[in-house]
């Protein structure tokens, strides 16, 4: 009634070319996804990667950075533990899952 019995017709030829189509539309959002994981995700895996390794050959007389912001030089290792003096004769328990970062025993601060 309100439609013109050839724009009907039509309809079903676009229909048919919609498989490729709806193919081209998709390349963007895979072209964003691969650049998403070269840019993004595979940087954050390696750098996770190389903190676990510093994490589990943490020594003793390594300095650390804690999670929480707290800085000190490792005194004691365990399995899942880590002692860390903080200042003069104060020493705490830190889980070694919350270390951040680890520096070496030659290693100068970053202000020297």
């Amino acid at each position: 009634m309100l439609i013109s019995p050839a724009y009907a017709q039509t309809a079903g030829s676009a229909a048919d070319a919609g498989g490729y189509a709806s193919l081209i539309s998709f390349a963007p959002l895979l072209l964003i996804f691969i650049v998403f994981y070269f840019l993004m995700i595979r940087p954050q895996q390696t750098r996770m990667k190389a903190l676990q390794q510093a994490v589990a050959a943490v020594k003793k007389g390594d300095s650390v950075v804690t999670a929480g912001g707290v800085m000190g030089k490792v005194t004691k290792v365990e399995d899942a533990f880590v002692e860390v003096e903080i200042a003069p004769n104060t020493r705490i328990r830190v889980v070694k899952a919350t270390l951040a970062e680890v520096t070496g025993l030659n290693t100068k601060p970053a202000n020297d």
